[in-house]
């Protein structure tokens, strides 16, 4: 073997290695899966943090003024937080500092939640959510990807995977081989790793936010039920469009919808012991 070849594959190994005493493995208190994860909660915490700073501070984020806007949204988030803590993510829950923005864009139908528990939701998703029951089940979900450590998650994920990447390399570069057909096996690889490992753990974190999330907004005092009227609406605002399941990081609106109604039990027994909050509507957007 070529010195040189030896010392790629000696560092690919080495950096594996290391890579690999860095894994740690956590199980998800209500689904049971085992999750990878590389970065510890303070990290993670630091990151959320960052980049809401950087999301409040673009000058093309507007954020609202309106009460109107800001006062369901922060009264969803209060009761969503409360439920969080109860919950058997508590101990993260109340790790967080919890803060949520209003943004000022009628276009975008989308909210989020940082690890950290920074929040913020654009008014896009208002005509989506319809009422204060449907925004729970949107920020539910949002919560649930920061309390689960889902982003963590599939930063480790794309890191081991890159690592792996990198050995496979340095073993095709051993092998002498045609060069075009080097480049052309890792492209294969990387299509491999993305479609059968990145994108399915994607699918997994959707699922699993959208099971928690609505026994979080049945928590909260919010019919659960709204989920699915949530994305009835979302499948109709996409109809036609979007890539396949297989392809997706998120997935296809029947499956979500079935796995919605599968577990609207759980959810609907829990809600019924709770003191129920009213359907509000959310305000009507498309102004200045």
């Amino acid at each position: 073997m070529c010195t040189w070849r030896r010392r790629r594959t000696t560092m690919a190994l080495c950096v594996l290695s290391v890579a690999m005493s860095l894994v740690g493995c956590e199980t998800n208190p209500y689904t049971g899966r085992k999750q990878l994860l590389m970065t510890s909660v303070n990290q993670e915490m630091q990151m959320g943090a960052q980049a809401y700073d950087q999301v409040k501070s673009d000058p093309k984020m507007r954020l609202s003024q309106d009460p109107r806007e800001i006062e369901p949204v922060k009264r969803v988030a209060a009761r969503i937080v409360e439920a969080a803590k109860r919950s058997k993510y508590a101990e993260m829950a109340k790790q967080f500092q919890w803060e949520v923005t209003v943004i000022k864009d009628d276009t975008t139908a989308n909210a989020f939640a940082l690890p950290g528990g920074k929040m913020a939701v654009y008014t896009g998703i208002f005509p989506v959510a319809k009422t204060e029951a449907g925004l729970a089940a949107v920020m539910g979900h949002e919560v649930v990807h920061a309390l689960a450590r889902h982003g963590a998650e599939r930063m480790s994920q794309g890191q081991v995977a890159n690592v792996g990447l990198q050995v496979v390399g340095a073993a095709i570069g051993m092998s002498g081989g045609n060069p075009m057909l080097g480049q052309a096996t890792m492209a294969a690889l990387g299509v491999g790793a993305q479609v059968g490992v990145l994108l399915p753990f994607s699918r997994k974190h959707e699922s699993e936010a959208d099971y928690v999330g609505i026994l979080l907004a049945a928590d909260a005092g919010y019919d659960p039920r709204e989920s699915v009227a949530l994305w009835e609406r979302m499948a109709q605002l996409s109809a036609g469009g979007g890539p396949a399941e297989f392809l997706s990081t998120h997935p296809g609106h029947d499956t979500r919808i079935d796995q919605l109604k599968e577990w609207m039990p759980e959810a609907m027994a829990i809600y019924q012991k709770r003191a129920q909050m009213p359907a509000r509507p959310l305000p009507e957007v498309g102004g200045s």
